[in-house]
Parts: C-alpha cells; sequence; structure tokens
C-alpha cells in the first residue's frame, strides 16, 4: 500500500490539474492551443490536467504565462 503522503501527492497533482483545466477553459483555448502557447506537448499537457505528472514549477510558470494568471492563482485556485 503506497505511504500516505504518497497519496496526499496525487491529490495535490490532480487539484493542480483541475485548476489548470478550469482555467485554460475559462478563456476558451484548447489544449493543442495552450500546449503551442507554453511550448509543451499537447499529451504532457494532457497528463498534467488529469494530474498523472510530477509538474516542474518551469513549466507551471509557462503554462501561467500563456493563460496570463500568476502560478499563486494557480496554485490559489488549486487550494494548495
Amino acid at each position: 500500500m503506497p505511504h500516505k503522503s504518497v497519496l496526499a501527492g496525487e491529490r495535490r497533482l490532480k487539484a493542480v490539474g483541475v485548476a489548470l483545466r478550469e482555467c485554460r477553459k475559462e478563456i476558451g483555448l484548447s489544449q493543442e492551443a495552450l500546449a503551442v502557447d507554453a511550448s509543451v506537448e499537447r499529451s504532457y499537457l494532457g497528463a498534467i490536467e488529469r494530474g498523472e505528472v510530477n509538474v516542474t514549477l518551469l513549466v507551471v510558470a509557462r503554462l501561467c504565462r500563456a493563460l496570463n494568471i500568476k502560478p499563486s492563482e494557480l496554485l490559489a485556485r488549486a487550494r494548495l
């Protein structure tokens, strides 16, 4: 059975992914358009939104810049 902190980490990754998806949809961007704007692969963006990968701070910064929000806003929306 996974350690409790691992499970908590997965919940946080999913929360960031949900917040990212909400921000993207609010401004009417497709995953493809955001991926291009942030210079990430579309499949990687999908994995981030599903909470399947531990996204780096640099990628979060690029995604937020493309969404015209601050990383702190994304994290606040994810309740982190």
